[in-house]
């Protein structure tokens, strides 16, 4: 049988121009539920926290173990598509989703809640990947720019109207309608997978490397679990840490080994000779590392600190799916140019953004969190077309569908792992600060006998005290986030320089 997709691409009727439009809406919806539940949850996080009487360490489970079930599953799509086809994976994919979305909102427990995350995320995975294989294989290729960046608006969509919706949700009835509101959204789209795709024949139905899969799996997921309980476990000085950093190295050595000797690895090696993909792997991996990051620190940021309900906290959120939006709709007509140049472009965004949430204060004003959050998707925006555009350049065909699930598992890995650091340094430098002010609150300091320094702090009564230490806590937390901000700077300054080794010409173009 025709490839379906391929066929399409070269169909230049009207109706095979309707057809490619049906095809790219249809998978632009289907990616909209991948965007959405990686940040849908992120609005309720401080409600969440209050539920399960959480810490802000524990209750960041629920967003990076969604991130790093996705990751897992990710690199399978490619074998998941030949051994079952495009539509009948996208269509039992997205019926998962929707059940595991159900089963979030009625979790009992944080172990529940991120036990049905990881399914949910194990569930959208294939999609993204997919999608985008479809989209390029549904377009010629002088449209490719043009196309991604239409598909793409399913990822600018997802992180508008979750926080949005989601945020009003969650202040009018609980967090758990965060999730009941993803239900309809994937009706909707496994109505219109099963109207508009279609199966391809694969030759290649091979047997998965369950050895790779596995190694690969257990790898990442000691990995994440020794980032996520680093900071409260004090890191290596704890076994429980010592031991996830063996089982990790273990599970990558056992990986790399494996796939580097066996005739059909999981991942093939030959993936990495071309230089372009190598380099857009590695800005890849930063470009989900400054991905996500502001939308988890952001709403605990607000509510903490600032005192700011759901609401207002989703609509700010909202504003980074703006930017992202706008920067994708020029994606547009301004793909045409040198990617390079969109890259320093989209990086610098990243950095400047940072720097300017690095210089926030306690009395934080929503326009002051507005205008970096704005900036940093627009950054987001003008990364992701670039991106897609030189890692896949140059790579072979046939390598599509495998190069396409490594690309986004890169990211998501970037994603969970920066989202991890930061939370540490939050709590690192939070616990430092708050020790430092505790030396200074004794009767010899003589702030506290002036009364226009002291106000209405008293070290003499119970309640003085309790108010001290409030506001100290509050400082010190956001002494955390300032530190991790800077971090995210650095981050974003790391991939400047890397851009420089990215091949491009016309005739690639």
């Amino acid at each position: 049988m025709a490839d379906y997709y391929q066929t399409l691409a070269a169909d230049t009727s009207r109706a095979g121009e309707w057809r490619r439009w049906a095809v790219i809406g249809t998978c632009t919806l289907v990616c909209l539920l991948y965007a959405m539940t990686v940040t849908v949850a992120n609005v309720a996080l401080p409600q969440m926290q209050g539920t399960f009487s959480s810490t802000q360490d524990q209750v960041s489970w629920v967003v990076t173990m969604n991130i790093v079930a996705t990751a897992v599953v990710t690199p399978m799509a490619g074998w998941l598509v030949a051994r079952f086809g495009e539509r009948r994976l996208i269509l039992f994919s997205v019926l998962g989703f929707a059940i595991a979305s159900l089963a979030c909102g009625v979790a009992q427990s944080l172990n529940e809640l991120v036990f049905y995350r990881v399914l949910q995320g194990g569930f959208g995975a294939p999609l993204v990947p997919i999608t985008q294989t479809i989209v390029q294989s549904s377009f010629p290729r002088h449209r490719h720019g043009s196309a991604i960046a239409i598909w793409g608006m399913g990822v600018v969509l997802g992180p508008v109207i979750a926080p949005t919706v989601g945020g009003h949700l969650s202040e009018l009835y609980n967090w758990r309608w965060v999730f009941f509101m993803m239900v309809p959204f994937s009706v909707i789209a496994f109505g219109c997978a099963w109207v508009v795709l279609r199966d391809r024949e694969h030759a290649d139905r091979v047997g998965l490397d369950w050895v790779g899969l596995i190694a690969l799996s257990v790898a990442i997921a000691c990995f994440q679990l020794g980032l996520d309980r680093g900071e409260r476990a004090d890191w290596f000085q704890s076994s429980e840490i010592v031991m996830y950093a063996f089982v990790a190295a273990l599970g990558l050595y056992v990986f790399l080994s494996h796939i580097m000797t066996t005739e059909k690895p999981f991942l093939r090696p030959a993936l990495f000779r071309d230089r372009n993909f190598v380099v857009g792997m590695v800005l890849t991996l930063l470009f989900g590392m400054l991905n996500f990051t502001p939308m988890t620190l952001i709403p605990p940021l607000l509510n903490v600190v600032g005192g700011y309900p759901d609401t207002i906290i989703g609509y700010v959120l909202g504003m980074r799916g703006v930017g992202t939006a706008l920067a994708f709709m020029s994606m547009i007509y301004v793909s045409r140019f040198d990617p390079r140049i969109l890259l320093l472009i989209g990086f610098c965004c990243q950095a400047i953004a940072g720097w300017q949430m690095a210089h926030l204060g306690v009395d934080v004003v929503l326009w002051d969190i507005s205008g970096p959050l704005f900036l940093q998707g627009f950054g987001v925006g003008m990364l992701w077309v670039p991106l897609t555009l030189v890692t896949f350049a140059t790579l072979k065909p046939e390598y599509l569908a495998e190069g396409s699930s490594i690309f986004h598992f890169f990211r998501n890995m970037g994603s969970s792992i920066h989202i991890s650091l930061s939370i540490a340094v939050v709590m690192r430098m939070k616990q430092s600060s708050y020790s430092e002010m505790t030396s200074r609150v004794t009767p010899f300091n003589e702030s506290f006998s002036l009364p226009w320094s002291a106000g209405a702090w008293d070290i003499e009564t119970t309640k003085g005290i309790a108010a001290i230490s409030k506001e100290m806590g509050r400082q010190a937390i956001m002494i955390g986030y300032i530190d991790s901000f800077y971090f995210f700077v650095g981050t974003a300054v790391l991939a400047i320089p890397l851009i420089l080794l990215v091949r491009w010409t016309k005739q690639v173009h």
